[in-house]
């Protein structure tokens, strides 16, 4: 038990900005393993969507309170996985071959491809969630982050990482199990049905079909997946999930 609590604690200290693990050794093992509880991180975050969607909605319109409750996540997460959507997009649209995108995506310079590519997610989000009926709301807010972290699971072990120098990604990435997916694919799966009853099984179903699609273009594309890749991934399936409970309610 006290293990699972410092692997969570782990996952906690990579995926946000908050100091829960000072202590604790993050070896490439741990670190691998903690990966079967990031979607159960992002389900924390989620939950303080929640209260702070609880606490300003008697203060705010609905569409500045939904703005505020994005840069939120944004703040708890330090913008972790934007910088890998700028760079991926950037990479992909700037890149003819393989070689050159991973080149495009190692440059810390942000091209406007990029930018724009940025800007229109956090846009697509954004209205996504202001569209959301009141009624699941909560549920959006939880799923949310937590399909987006499950998302960089499944690449991390169903894909090979592709840049020989290594990288944060590659810590995962090679270290991760199928232990780990399944860890985290129940936990999303037993939030989608508590959330959203078999809706939420359906919701499940098509985030699965999405990622396995993703891991195929970025085989084909790229050879594998890097750290820029799995932060991307995050940021477009959370966009997804949104899109789905749209579609399904």
């Amino acid at each position: 038990m006290k293990k699972h609590w410092e692997d969570f604690r782990v996952a906690g200290a990579f995926l946000t900005i908050f100091p829960v693990a000072e202590k604790l050794e993050m070896g490439p093992e741990r670190l691998a393993r903690s990966m079967g509880l990031f979607p159960a991180v992002g389900l924390i975050l989620g939950l303080l969507l929640v209260v702070c969607n609880w606490l300003l909605a008697p203060l705010l319109p609905r569409g500045v309170l939904d703005c505020l409750l994005l840069l939120f996540l944004i703040l708890a997460t330090g913008a972790l996985h934007l910088d890998g959507i700028a760079d991926m997009i950037d990479g992909l649209a700037g890149g003819g071959d393989r070689e050159s995108s991973l080149r495009i995506m190692k440059d810390s310079r942000v091209g406007a491809m990029g930018v724009v590519g940025l800007v229109m997610v956090l846009l697509l989000k954004y209205l996504s969630l202001y569209h959301v009926p009141l009624p699941q709301k909560a549920a959006a807010l939880i799923l949310m982050p937590a399909a987006g972290r499950w998302c960089q699971v499944f690449l991390a072990t169903c894909s090979t990482y592709i840049r020989s120098e290594g990288g944060t990604g590659a810590v995962f990435v090679d270290n991760v199990g199928k232990s780990e997916l399944i860890r985290a694919s129940l936990t999303l799966l037993l939030a989608s049905l508590v959330l959203c009853s078999f809706k939420g099984v359906l919701l499940a179903a098509f985030l699965l079909l999405f990622a396995v699609l993703l891991k195929h273009y970025f085989e084909r594309r790229l050879g594998g997946v890097t750290g820029d890749v799995l932060g991307a991934a995050t940021e477009i399936v959370e966009v997804l999930s949104l899109l789905l409970i749209l579609m399904l309610y």
